[in-house]
Parts: structure tokens; C-alpha cells; sequence
């Protein structure tokens, strides 16, 4: 029996759907009934890369090259210009792009990919989203990724916000399918969008990021256009600041806001939120071991990545895996403050970057920021800080100097600020 057959039994109903994509409910009885892209050309163990998105074509096609015992790169059409470095780094042996199938010669071997083949195991290849260099190919079992839905457990009607090249995205498709869920996916992915898709299809959970969160604060649609059908709104991919949490949760009492943490080379881990208003949390599961090393936060994990296919591997002699992330601690619990990149340096006197996009955040006609350093011949570093502002007759420079002179030590004030549109990637963070 292969998997859609498989889920199309689980399903063990004619009527109910397991996704809804462009106002059309898909069956898996559908998908065992209709015409298949023809995957004749792929062989067990080639590298496969689908251009795609979660609608039927892909959502069956990467069911069936998981059957095939294939090694599947999912892709987005957003990330075209960067397709060939991925093709070239993933090794790929094989492109589906709009239901056309080539093949690609490919001259190079990778020992991780051979060892998978050996195994006549399926492998999944995600890329990092290239922050700080460029993006690395990260290299999953698949037969392993899929084990951890072999365990029933609840799932809700869910909107799949992040994207089909996200492990996030693969993750929560895969738990709602193996749980008899339904996923929405959404047609476009901003803020009026979403909102009126989780309304329309009475969606109960929303996994997104901080910045959408924060953009959906700012376009006035909390509380009015929030649907009542709302029961969860997750948050990951970065760090959240306390005064967006803290206004989501007075403007919107109903929702449970729970915080999620994961990393494309950890697999998917479990987290706790302390409370729905709370940035602590606990992070753990089955297989999952922490511990805090000089503040930054370390994970070992069963479920890692078997490997970068472009750049050394990021893990230890024991196997834990540096986050970069500094965290707090408090009774059990723990908060992100920062990563390591993001400490400044001003005359000896260190603190995060946060801390300052914090501050800035708490001026009403604020909405979102981004701090970082610059070198300075005196000091070694001082601040700058980008401000897209809510209400530009509000504001301006006198007024947030003033603010932040009122709230920050003199060498945590922006040298420099700089009014304009902030950038934010296909996946809602902040550039």
C-alpha cells in the first residue's frame, strides 16, 4: 500500500477533505483517481527538486517520490533566481516545475546522499535562509523525519502559512494529513489575505512569525477582522518582542498564543509556552536534550540533520548543536534575549541589539525596527537603527532620540536613525 493510498484509508470517508486550496476541497480519493504527473525518468535514490506550492500536484507528487525512495528538495517559485545554486549544491539529479519533468546530468557525489541511497531510505534537502552567507543544504532522512507521525495525536483546521520549502511548512502539512486533518493553504499570504481565509474556512490554527503578527497590528485589523473561529496563533522563525505579544493578547483574550522554536538542522522540537503572554518557554520532546552554555543555548536531538552538503558540519564531538541563541533562565524556563551576532560592542560596554529595538518599540507611532552595529574609529562600535514608522506626522527623529535618551543609557542611543520601509522576506521576516 503506498502512502496516499495509505492516508486515503486513514481518511476512511468519501467526504471528508484533507486540504483546501483556491476554494476547492481536495479527497485523497481524488488524488488516486486523477491523472499523475509521470515520474517514469526518477529512479530510487535520485535527487529530486519540486517547484511547488501546497496544492494537489505537489502535495501528491511529493507523496509519491517519498514511495519512490527519492531525495526531494522542495522549492518555491519565489526563490527562482536562486534555483541553480540550489540545483548545483543539492546535487540534483531531477526538476519538476508546472507538471514537466527533467532530468539533469549530474557529475558529483556526496558520501551523506550515498549513504542514504544505501539505505534505500527516503531524504528530504532544506536550505538555511542564507542570513549569514550563503543558504546551506541541509540534509534529512525522511524515512526517520516521517516516524514522528506514526503517533495519533489531535490536530485542528490549520493554515499553512509557511511555505512549502520551510521545514515548518512540511512539518505541519505532514502532523495534519498523518492526523486527519485539513490544511488551508492560502492564494496570497498578507494580512487581509489570511484573515479573511481563516474566516471563510473557519480555520482554528495560525502558525506565523512575529513580523506578520506585528504587520497585522499595524494594518488596524485587531481586533475587528480577527474571525471568532481563531484558537491558536503560533510564532517562530524569530525572536518576539514583549510589547507585540503583550497587545495581541489584551486586544485578543480568546486566542491562546502560543511561542514554537525550531531550526532546519534540529528537525522540529517541542516547546511550552509558560503562559500565552509569556516569551519563557521549555524546549524538549522525545529525543531532545538542552543545556545553557555561557547563556547561548545549546541542543542535541535525534531527529538533526544528517548533514550540511555544502559546508562542514555545525555539531559537536557529542553531537550539540550551537544555536547562537542567548537566552535568560528563570524557574525552568527560558527567553531569547539575542543571538551572538547581534551583541554590540560601544567602548567595552556590550549589550543586544534587542534591547534597543525594544525600547524603540515601546513609542506608540513605532512599528517595526531593526538595530545593528556600526563601526566607529572611537568607540570601536556605536548604534544605528531603521524605523518604519505607523504615523509619520507623529513622529520624527527629535521625537525618537528624545525617547530613547529617556529609556537607554547614553551608549545604547542610535547614532544614527533612519526612517524608511523596512524589507520583509517571502517568509514574513524581517531583512
Amino acid at each position: 500500500m503506498n502512502l496516499i493510498q495509505h492516508l486515503n484509508k486513514i481518511y476512511d470517508t468519501k467526504s471528508k477533505p484533507f486540504l483546501i486550496y483556491q476554494n476547492t476541497e481536495l479527497k485523497f480519493s481524488d488524488i488516486i483517481n486523477e491523472k499523475q504527473i509521470n515520474l517514469d525518468i526518477v529512479k530510487p535514490g535520485d535527487v529530486v527538486a519540486i517547484i511547488g506550492d501546497f496544492n494537489a500536484s505537489s502535495i501528491s507528487t511529493l507523496l509519491r517520490l517519498i514511495d519512490l525512495k527519492t531525495i526531494i528538495v522542495p522549492l518555491t517559485i519565489e526563490t527562482k533566481n536562486t534555483h541553480d545554486y540550489f540545483f548545483e549544491s543539492a546535487l540534483v539529479d531531477v526538476v519538476i516545475d508546472d507538471g514537466k519533468v527533467k532530468q539533469i546530468k549530474q557529475k558529483n557525489h556526496h558520501i551523506l546522499i550515498e549513504n542514504l541511497r544505501q539505505k534505500s531510505h527516503a531524504g528530504l534537502i532544506l536550505f538555511s535562509s542564507g542570513t549569514t552567507g550563503r543558504p546551506k543544504a541541509i540534509l534529512h532522512d525522511m524515512t526517520l523525519f516521517l516516524k514522528r507521525f506514526q503517533t495519533p495525536r489531535p490536530t485542528l483546521k490549520m493554515i499553512n502559512f509557511l511555505l512549502f520549502d520551510h521545514i515548518g511548512g512540511i512539518n505541519t502539512l505532514l502532523h495534519t494529513i498523518f492526523n486527519r486533518g485539513i490544511v488551508v493553504a492560502p492564494i496570497d499570504r498578507n494580512v487581509d489575505s489570511i484573515l479573511k481565509t481563516c474566516a471563510k474556512y473557519k480555520v482554528e490554527v495560525l502558525p506565523t512569525t512575529p513580523t506578520f503578527l506585528r504587520l497585522m497590528l499595524l494594518s488596524g485589523s485587531v481586533p475587528s477582522k480577527i474571525p471568532n473561529c481563531l484558537k491558536i496563533i503560533t510564532y517562530g522563525t524569530e525572536r518576539m518582542d514583549q510589547s507585540t505579544l503583550d497587545a495581541l493578547c489584551k486586544l485578543l483574550p480568546n486566542i491562546d498564543f502560543r511561542q514554537t522554536y525550531g531550526m532546519s538542522e534540529l528537525g522540529i522540537v517541542r516547546v511550552k509556552s509558560k503562559a500565552r503572554n509569556s516569551l519563557y518557554m521549555k524546549i524538549g520532546g522525545e529525543g531532545v536534550e538542552t543545556k545553557i552554555d555561557n547563556k547561548v543555548l545549546k541542543i542535541r536531538s535525534n531527529t538533526r540533520m544528517l548533514g550540511y552538503l555544502n559546508a562542514e558540519s555545525p555539531f559537536d564531538k557529542n553531537g550539540w548543536y550551537d544555536t547562537k541563541d542567548i537566552v535568560e533562565e528563570s524557574d525552568g524556563y527560558i527567553k531569547i534575549t539575542g543571538r551572538i551576532g547581534d551583541v554590540i560592542n560601544v567602548g567595552g560596554l556590550k549589550f543586544m541589539a534587542s534591547e534597543v529595538e525594544r525600547i524603540a518599540l515601546m513609542h506608540p507611532d513605532v512599528g517595526l525596527v531593526k538595530a545593528y552595529a556600526k563601526n566607529n574609529p572611537i568607540t570601536g562600535q556605536h548604534v544605528e537603527i531603521l524605523i518604519n514608522s505607523i504615523n509619520q506626522n507623529k513622529i520624527n527623529i527629535k521625537i525618537i532620540k528624545e525617547h530613547f535618551k529617556a529609556h537607554l543609557p547614553p551608549h545604547m542611543v542610535p547614532k544614527r536613525i533612519i526612517f524608511d520601509e523596512m524589507k520583509v522576506s517571502h517568509r514574513y521576516k524581517k531583512i
